[in-house]
């Protein structure tokens, strides 16, 4: 009797989180995490930053972050954006590469 199994393709695991200081320039992540108080929690909801909000990072300098949420650009200092715990929405891209652009558009 023959033992061997047959695997197909490992599936793709999904990116591991991360801190939104960590994430490159045009980054695209979804906000899973808040590790801080709730006046942190509470100024990051008046900003527009919640659980489950995608973002993309726009601009950094050292850990801060620009990040626009839906037509909404809010900077966030690098003390917050190591607070931030997202998940990537895409692969990551090399720090300061600009996205690629459609070449049908």
């Amino acid at each position: 009797m023959d033992k061997t199994a047959t695997f197909g393709p490992i599936p793709a695991s999904p990116p591991a989180p991360a801190t939104l200081a960590e994430l490159p320039l045009g980054a695209r992540a979804r906000v899973i995490g808040i590790s801080g108080g709730r006046d942190l929690s509470r100024r990051l909801l008046a900003l527009g930053v919640r659980l489950g909000s995608e973002l993309r990072v726009e601009h950094h300098r050292g850990r801060a972050r620009v990040v626009s949420i839906g037509p909404t650009r809010v900077a966030l200092g690098g003390g917050i954006a190591e607070k931030l715990r997202v998940e990537p929405l895409d692969a990551v891209l090399p720090q300061d590469a600009a996205p690629l652009s459609d070449p049908s558009a």
